[in-house]
C-alpha cells in the first residue's frame, strides 16, 4: 500500500479485498473508482449497504434472503408447495429464478458437506429440509447441487436422509449445455451426457 493512503482508505481496500473475485489489486481499483465518484457511487453504495444490513434477513422457512420473513417466494400462494428445489447458496436460487424454469419452493442448505473443510451435516440446514419433506405437502425434492465431489457427496447424503420421507428425490440433469459444442466440453461432461441420454 502506498504511504500516502490513510487508514480509512486502507480499511476500505482491505474490506473490498474480502469480497469474492476481488484480490488486493482489484480492491484498490474499486476503492479508487468509488472515491473518485463519491456522489454518484460511494455515498449511494454506503446508503444501500446500511439499508441492507438493517432490513435483509434470512427466511426462517427456506433460508433465502429477503426483507420479509417468510420470504416472498415462500409467501407466494401461486408457487407449487409440493416441489422443493434444494440449492447450496442463495446465489444458486437467484440463478434458478432468472431461468424462470421452476415454480415450486426452495431450500437453501447454506453450503456443502466437506470433510476437508470440516463441514458436517450439523453445519447445514439439513434437519429443516427433512422436516419440510416429511410434512405431507411435499411430493418431490429436487437436488440442484454442483457437479463437484462435495456436491455429489451432499446429494447422496440428502437422498439417504430423505429416504423415509415418502417423497421422490431427483437431481438436475447434467450434460451438454444449450449451444454447447462437443469439442469444447470436458471429458466428465461428455461422459455424464452420454449416461443421461434420452429418446430423441
Amino acid at each position: 500500500m502506498a504511504a500516502s493512503a490513510g487508514p480509512e482508505i486502507e480499511r476500505l481496500i482491505g474490506l473490498l479485498a474480502k469480497l469474492p473475485g476481488l484480490g488486493p489489486r482489484s480492491a484498490r481499483r474499486a476503492a479508487l473508482a468509488l472515491l473518485k465518484r463519491r456522489e454518484q457511487l460511494l455515498s449511494p453504495l454506503a446508503d444501500a449497504l446500511s439499508e441492507a444490513a438493517a432490513r435483509v434477513k434470512v427466511c426462517s422457512v427456506c433460508g433465502s434472503l429477503d426483507t420479509q420473513d417468510p420470504c416472498a417466494i415462500c409467501a407466494d400462494g401461486h408457487r407449487d408447495g409440493s416441489l422443493i428445489c434444494v440449492v447450496e447458496e442463495v446465489g444458486a436460487l437467484w440463478a434458478m429464478e432468472r431461468a424462470s424454469a421452476f415454480r415450486g419452493r426452495y431450500h437453501v442448505l447454506g453450503g456443502l458437506l466437506s470433510a476437508l473443510d470440516g463441514v458436517g451435516p450439523e453445519a447445514l440446514r439439513v434437519n429443516g429440509l427433512v422436516s419440510r419433506a416429511a410434512s405431507g405437502e411435499v411430493h418431490e425434492v429436487i437436488l440442484a447441487l454442483p457437479a463437484t465431489v462435495d456436491g455429489q457427496t451432499t446429494a447422496h447424503y440428502l437422498a439417504d436422509r430423505l429416504g423415509h420421507a415418502n417423497v421422490a428425490v431427483t437431481m438436475l440433469a447434467r450434460g451438454v449445455p444449450v449451444g454447447g459444442e462437443l469439442d469444447w466440453l470436458d471429458d466428465g461432461t461428455i461422459a455424464q451426457a452420454m449416461r443421461a441420454r434420452r429418446p430423441a
